[in-house]
């Protein structure tokens, strides 16, 4: 019988309590972590490496959307929402093949969202395809009534006395946001989650777009999808497999594959020495 790793995340107890009640009543469920708030659910995932989280979506300081963006795209892992507000429950996750509950949660309905889970279990998704999925439904429900124009990095004139920066379109608005500020990048399909000074920003780009823009003596690819800055580096820690993860400054954990670990080579020989 198939058993996913799942982790439970609400900052109310009660809610909390009663998800994890009607959780252990089902065979297919094997609960790993109880977390009472955003920043307790990201070490979880990477610390468990989890099949399944319920995710609340209304926590205070990081909300369940913000938890999505700040975990890498290969780590994530298949995610239902809960909300009590039925404003969230939209067309727009059924579209993206996520799923959510709303609270107070239906035995039923809960069952069928761990059904569904299993089965996308089964199915074997491609690694990255859930952030990619979730950014799609974030975007779709965060954004303005009106039509979105797609915006990509906007490049700046070829002046050396001006700080390079990329343009990041937020609804209504364009922020500017200052490269070297930028700690890690992650990209999920067509959106790219930039993280910054404790913000994650989306932008409607591709990574070889992003990449074109960014200065390459500070922003190396560690992952697939994921772009870091060496400025950032506070740790290097050994995993399994020849990869690594990289501790930044700020708090952020990024894991380097074997395949990218070139990049950082400097960094890897002074954690390494012989």
């Amino acid at each position: 019988m198939t058993k996913l790793k799942t982790v439970v995340v609400d900052d109310e107890p009660l809610a909390l309590r009663l998800m994890v009640s009607l959780l252990e009543s089902i065979s297919e469920i094997d609960i790993v972590a109880q977390c009472r708030n955003g920043s307790e659910a990201i070490a979880a995932v990477l610390e468990l490496s989890p099949d399944l989280m319920f995710l609340d979506i209304g926590m205070p300081g990081l909300n369940g959307f913000e938890v999505i963006k700040k975990i890498q795209p290969e780590l994530l892992p298949m995610v239902i929402f809960c909300t009590a507000h039925q404003r969230y429950a939209l067309d727009a996750f059924d579209v993206h093949a996520v799923d959510y509950i709303v609270k107070p949660v239906d035995e039923d309905r809960g069952r069928l969202a761990v059904m569904r889970a299993v089965a996308r279990f089964h199915e074997g998704q491609q690694e990255g395809e859930n952030k990619t999925s979730l950014i799609g439904a974030i975007d779709t429900i965060t954004s303005n009534v009106s039509e979105r124009v797609p915006v990509g990095v906007k490049p700046l004139p070829a002046q050396t006395n001006v700080e390079k920066k990329i343009a990041i379109k937020d609804h209504d608005s364009t922020r500017m946001i200052k490269q070297e500020n930028i700690a890690w990048v992650d990209a999920a399909g067509d959106y790219m989650c930039v993280h910054s000074e404790g913000e994650t920003h989306i932008m409607r780009c591709t990574m070889k777009q992003l990449l074109e823009e960014l200065n390459e003596e500070l922003f190396k690819r560690v992952h697939r999808s994921t772009i870091v800055n060496l400025n950032f580096i506070d740790q290097v820690i050994p995993h399994t497999k020849g990869e690594y993860f990289l501790l930044l400054y700020g708090g952020a954990r990024v894991k380097v594959s074997r395949n990218f670990r070139h990049s950082i080579k400097t960094y890897l020989l002074d954690s390494n020495p012989t």
